[in-house]
C-alpha cells in the first residue's frame, strides 16, 4: 500500500498543460478531474489514518479512482 498521493499531474506529468486547457473549457473532463481529486483525498486520509474507514470501503474507493483515472487518461490520450 503506498502512502503517496496520486495527484493527476504526477500520473500524467507531459498532458499538466492538455488538463488545465480541458478542466476549462470540457465541462465532463473537468467533473471527473475534481471527482478523482475527491476520491483521491478520501483514499489518502485513509492510507495515512487521518480518516480510518473499513478496509472493503478503502478498496472501493481504490477502484473508483482506477476507474476516473482510466476514464480521463481515455480523454487524454484522444486530444
Amino acid at each position: 500500500m503506498s502512502h503517496t498521493p496520486h495527484e493527476l499531474a504526477e500520473e500524467f506529468p507531459d498532458k499538466v498543460d492538455l488538463m488545465s486547457q480541458l478542466k476549462q473549457t470540457d465541462a465532463h473532463f473537468a467533473r471527473l478531474s475534481e471527482e478523482y481529486h475527491e476520491i483521491n483525498r478520501e483514499v489518502h486520509r485513509a492510507e495515512t489514518n487521518v480518516s480510518p474507514m473499513e478496509e472493503l470501503a478503502e478498496v472501493e474507493l481504490r477502484k473508483k479512482r482506477a476507474a476516473l483515472k482510466d476514464e480521463i487518461w481515455a480523454i487524454l490520450s484522444k486530444s
